[in-house]
């Protein structure tokens, strides 16, 4: 690769990807620290990269090859042994690890709670979250503010009112101090997985925490059992649509056991990978003063007092900022498969058992796929689209996320809202490091110098 040209701007926090091959334990150690730490430099080059560490794996960056996984042979790549091992004992055989026709009923059951009349329903809670946010912002009177933990906080307040309608909160928030220290424990790589080691030998990390799966478990299980006696409110929330939920094609319903682990992935899934978009979208606003002054201007255009579920397509710029910031920073920026049967993808042998990644912080930034891919470029997606299969945020195929409008709407009107009230410049030395356990964080929070308006 050429030195980067002097003239270049700068370019957004990234990660330098490797350029020498990694032996099986200088990967182990990379991968425990960060796991996009031991991406090579050929994944934003080449369409395909292979190798053998313990276990046969492939990274496919072409768009074809990842629709032939995605859509045309989906049953063939199911999620990855490791990524189940991991999420199983806290999320069960929910929508994000069920395969085959056990998935098919849920999703089927599942879809209605995320309709666009759901969600416009649910938009005024977001607006309330995004303005306590604003509130408690502006009551720390400090220049420096933390907004990845403003956003974390701010998004729980949303899943929480959707999950619960407000009732029940601290039992909510201990159920996801649970499963975040669970994942937090248990999501590292282990040596194990490297070698390619069976499923069924027990990983050193995720023996623990068993007690607080348990009363995780138990919580979410008497909040069921509660709302199915109380009955629902005036406007249901996500816990009230899931309990009415019917698969229209068996008639069958979720008992407690199935709505409880979905439950929990909505929880966690709901609120942190929003919060991650809005804290890297911050971090953007502020790394690009123009960016953030148009988009600003964009959404006092707009606004009239809180913000609205309608008011989301007049904002698409704003809406263009969160697109780019997932291209940039995509909450889950590795997709991993065990490929089932033999297959041939990019002209390359997929043997059963290989493990076939899409990594889709690669792929965002592939060169044969996007213009000056590491520049922060929100245009870039109010023109002509990307092809469908290079830009993955929220993955696709019939296994696309379930709760992706969901998130969309949600991360649109809180930035429009906090892009209203304050201007975010950044704090000398303080750049975020992305890092990825099982999703792309910035280590050390998203310190930013808030300025009210």
């Amino acid at each position: 690769m050429q030195s980067p040209d002097p003239s270049m701007e700068k370019r957004p926090v990234h990660i330098n990807l490797v350029r020498e091959p990694m032996g099986i334990f200088a990967t182990l150690q990379a991968a425990r620290r960060n796991v996009l730490s031991i991406l090579p430099w050929l994944a934003v080059k080449q369409p395909m990269v292979s190798g053998q560490t313990g276990i046969r794996w492939h990274m496919v960056m072409d768009p074809g090859a990842i629709r032939r996984m995605l859509l045309e042979k989906v049953d063939d790549y199911p999620k990855s042994n490791t990524i189940k091992s991991i999420l199983r004992p806290a999320i069960g055989e929910s929508l994000f690890i069920a395969e085959g026709a056990h998935w098919r009923w849920q999703r089927r059951a599942a879809a209605p709670v995320f309709s666009h009349r759901n969600m416009m329903n649910l938009a005024p809670i977001m607006t309330r979250a995004a303005e306590s946010a604003c509130t408690r912002i502006a009551a720390q009177k400090s220049h420096a503010v933390n907004l990845y933990a403003e956003m974390v906080r701010t998004t729980f307040d949303v899943t929480a009112d959707v999950t619960f309608s407000g009732q029940g909160n601290m039992e909510s928030q201990n159920v996801n101090r649970a499963i975040d220290a669970y994942i937090a424990e248990t999501g590292k790589v282990s040596l194990f997985d490297v070698l390619g080691l069976p499923d069924w030998i027990p990983r050193p990390g995720r023996m623990m925490s068993g007690a607080a799966l348990r009363e995780m478990k138990q919580i979410a299980s008497q909040s069921i059992e509660a709302r199915q006696q109380a009955g629902q409110g005036d406007i249901p929330d996500l816990l009230d649509l899931l309990l009415a939920g019917e698969d229209p094609e068996t008639k069958r319903s979720m008992n407690t056991s199935e709505l409880r682990d979905n439950l929990l992935t909505f929880i966690v899934a709901g609120h942190e990978t929003t919060a991650l978009a809005l804290s890297w979208a911050l971090y953007l606003c502020a790394f690009d003063q123009e960016v953030q002054e148009r988009a600003r201007a964009e959404a006092q255009s707009v606004l009239n007092g809180a913000a609205v579920g309608d008011d989301v397509s007049k904002l698409p710029f704003i809406r263009a900022i969160i697109d780019e910031t997932l291209r940039l920073y995509p909450p889950a920026a590795i997709v991993s498969r065990t490929a089932q049967a033999a297959d041939t993808l990019c002209g390359r042998q997929i043997l059963p058992g290989d493990t076939v990644m899409i990594p889709i912080y690669a792929l965002h930034r592939h060169e044969a796929l996007w213009e000056d891919p590491d520049a922060f470029n929100p245009d870039r997606f109010l023109g002509s689209k990307p092809d469908r299969y290079a830009y993955l945020p929220f993955g696709d195929g019939p296994r696309i996320c379930i709760g992706a409008s969901f998130a969309l709407q949600e991360a649109v009107l809180v930035l429009a809202t906090l892009l209203t009230r304050f201007r975010f410049t950044p704090v000398a030395g303080k750049d975020p490091d992305p890092v990825m356990i099982l999703t792309l964080r910035p280590e050390g929070g998203v310190w930013l110098n808030v300025e009210e308006l």
